[in-house]
């Protein structure tokens, strides 16, 4: 049995920066599905918002969050973000983050500014600035030698006490499996971290890494976490549509520099959607696209570029460009087949500002975590932001409790289960759940629809749960499992919501309520009269 001082399931920004603040003083296992830097993190084109212009404020950065987040951002941890936000871009200079320079900027950092904020205050690195924060970090975190990375490994569910008969122990660590190996382990630790990304692969088309299945939001409602806004899920207006490109953007300055959004015919459709045409807030060119596609059968949108010269396009786009050339598209004579796409999730696991989840010594951090900051819709360059933000509480909570990893605990037993018989039932039950989701619980949602889709669930969850009780666990069906417990979740909440506001828009229910709450689910897997660990959530 592995034993950790603190388990971080994910080794994205969030679970590395974790992991950086802990290492010092505590042993840390980073676990990652595939290779260290697969998350979504290293896909993040823009920047991390932060106030770092003495011209702009806090205040501003929080009025531009709750704008984005429809008023429905929680005021404590908007606030709590933005104060810390200068904080966080320092402690990311520190470890070497080299963010765009602005020799004319007493503070040496180039600020861009993006939709939704009133000023700049977007620190990046050029257009790639996720990647460049992952590659410094993971850079650290490979040597720093309390830090243990576990590559190829997957959490199947968290090891919690009141399980075991044990309710006041709290999470004790996970179960792992190691895909190498084929083998599954328990591995204790006396703080476990989920800091597993979103779930944008419930939904056919998607800009997130193969990993993103939800797990972590799945694994807290299984062990009684509640969960709220899960009902957000944030969609990109224009992702390539090409079977050999996955999860690849189309940024949205290509509107912004006179990209134009055609039929298979070429006729506008977006200035009859919105006086904005193409320059829409992405909400609205994603639910105009989205009729579009839905109202004619296309597979696709056209994004049109090609008006502008070869010199324009390379300068200003050369990593789209050399994408669609590599794929025998040439933007700068023809248009870029788009499609929207599921982003990122708004919603997660509910956490205080500590980033304590309902289960003691269980936390949650980063896109899987619901701290209330993003409301019912992101404001750009956030994200990236809170990850590093609720990495450092979570530290210090952390450090300021310590507890003890248990000396045992129960073997994972194989037993009663065989190898399975047939795998085409993950796969065939893999690209069903997507479709539906998309065409049911997408964009644009009705009641009926919802209670389609909540009928397939239903059937699928059964199937699903006889197949994970009878044959071995494989990577491929602890995600499918994940995927469609949260794509449960995503339709429960979608269907409590008797409104429209931010990412959720319901023909059923097209008016916005004049007080709006959070939507939070309760677990039915969490104990009857049991006190929750997290006060402040």
């Amino acid at each position: 049995m592995k034993r950790f001082d603190v388990l971080i399931l994910g080794s994205g920004l969030a679970g590395q920066s974790l992991a950086l603040r802990l290492a010092d003083r505590l042993k840390v296992a980073l676990v990652t599905k595939r290779h260290i830097d697969d998350g979504a993190s290293s896909h993040a084109q823009g920047g991390i918002a932060a106030v770092i212009d003495p011209a702009d404020s806090t205040h501003a950065h929080y009025e531009d969050t709750q704008i984005a987040g429809a008023h429905l951002c929680d005021p404590a941890a908007t606030q709590f973000v933005v104060e810390h936000g200068a904080d966080a871009i320092q402690w990311l200079r520190d470890q070497g983050v080299p963010f765009t320079p602005d020799s004319d900027a007493p503070w040496g950092m180039h600020l861009t500014r993006e939709g939704g904020h009133s000023h700049r205050r977007i620190v990046h690195v050029a257009d790639a600035t996720g990647a460049a924060v992952q590659e410094t970090l993971i850079d650290r975190v490979k040597r720093h030698p309390n830090i243990k990375i576990l590559e190829n490994h997957v959490a199947v569910d968290l090891i919690v006490g009141h399980k075991l008969g044990r309710p006041e122990a709290g999470c004790l660590g996970a179960y792992l499996l190691d895909i190498a190996r084929g083998r599954v382990e328990a591995c204790a630790a006396g703080h476990t971290v989920l800091a597993t990304g979103g779930a944008g692969k419930v939904y056919l088309y998607t800009t997130n890494p193969d990993t993103s299945t939800g797990d972590g939001i799945a694994m807290a409602w299984r062990a009684g976490c509640r969960i709220s806004n899960m009902e957000f899920i944030q969609f990109h207006p224009t992702c390539l549509y090409h079977p050999q490109a996955k999860s690849f953007l189309i940024s949205e300055a290509v509107r912004g520099e006179g990209g134009l959004l055609r039929l298979p015919d070429g006729t506008r459709f977006m200035p009859k959607h919105d006086p904005r045409a193409e320059l829409a807030p992405r909400d609205v060119v994603a639910r105009a696209i989205d009729f579009e596609m839905k109202k004619r059968g296309l597979d696709s949108v056209f994004l049109d570029i090609s008006h502008k010269s070869p010199e324009f396009l390379h300068t200003h786009f050369p990593t789209i460009s050399a994408r669609c050339l590599e794929l025998g598209i040439d933007i700068s004579r023809e248009p870029i087949p788009v499609v929207p796409a599921a982003h990122y999730t708004c919603g997660g696991v509910k956490i205080d500002l500590r980033a304590r989840t309902d289960v003691a010594g269980l936390y949650a951090i980063g896109e899987a975590s619901c701290s209330g900051l993003h409301g019912a819709n992101r404001l750009a360059s956030n994200s990236l932001l809170e990850c590093v933000v609720f990495a450092e509480t979570a530290a210090r909570d952390i450090l300021a409790h310590p507890r003890r990893a248990t000396d045992a605990l129960p073997h994972w037993d194989e037993s009663r289960v065989s190898d399975a018989d047939e795998e085409v039932v993950i796969s065939h039950n893999w690209e069903e759940l997507r479709r539906f989701m998309w065409d049911y619980v997408g964009i644009v949602r009705t009641d009926k629809r919802l209670e389609r889709a909540q009928h397939r669930i239903r059937l699928l969850k059964r199937e699903i749960d006889d197949y994970y009780a009878n044959f071995r666990v494989s990577n491929d069906l602890i995600e499918l499992r994940n995927l469609v417990t949260a794509a449960d979740l995503i339709v429960q909440s979608a269907m409590r919501r008797k409104e429209s506001r931010g990412l959720h828009f319901s023909k059923d229910h097209p008016q916005m309520l004049a007080n709006p709450r959070p939507t939070v689910l309760n677990s039915p897997h969490w104990p009857r009269g049991q006190a929750r660990w997290s006060q402040e959530a």
